[in-house]
């Protein structure tokens, strides 16, 4: 993937970010110990290949099936809190660097936030920023035109998998690896 990104930039990423959906609270410790070493492993693989490159990398577990429900005070009611909103305190989890967050609208029932669980970060950004990074990505879902839940390269994991899984029956071809081929 990086050596298709330099083939088209002629330059690569300073920064990667990882969204990684589907990992249970029990699996947290598998993702950091195994995936995150996996992807820091490849990555030292391919930099020696391109002039020892070394991107930051940030790995973020999104977590959408939490109890956790958020709301607003506005006088005597309570209301849902607009998207944008982001708890880093109080509910958060004092062994990981972790926040919530509502980027959706609902108009109907009480918005359930989105975990966003950091187990590696070398970007060493200040959090509101990677906050607002992780909010901005929920705007990049093209089939939508809003806000969703979860960030775009996830919503675009699940489709690529549901129509593999369901309708393709089998891998898709090689040459189909860079293009969007499931929107």
């Amino acid at each position: 993937m990086l050596a298709k990104f330099y083939e088209v930039n002629k330059s690569l990423p300073q920064r990667i970010f990882v969204y990684r959906d589907g990992v249970s609270d029990g699996q947290l410790g598998t993702v950091k110990d195994y995936e995150v070493v996996q992807l820091l492993n490849a990555l030292q693989d391919f930099g020696a290949a391109y002039n020892n490159y070394v991107p930051q990398v940030s790995y973020i577990v999104v977590q959408k099936r939490i109890n956790a429900k958020l709301l607003m005070k506005r006088g005597a009611e309570l209301d849902n809190p607009p998207p944008g909103s982001v708890v880093d305190h109080s509910i958060t989890r004092n062994n990981y660097y972790d926040f919530y967050l509502i980027s959706q609208y609902v108009t109907q029932g009480t918005v359930t936030p989105t975990h966003y669980i950091v187990v590696h970060d070398t970007n060493a950004m200040p959090p509101d920023r990677m906050q607002k990074i992780a909010y901005k990505m929920t705007h990049l879902y093209y089939n939508w035109f809003g806000t969703i839940r979860v960030p775009a390269p996830c919503q675009y994991a699940h489709k690529a998998a549901n129509m593999v899984g369901q309708v393709i029956k089998k891998s898709p071809a090689e040459v189909l690896a860079d293009k969007l081929y499931f929107l």
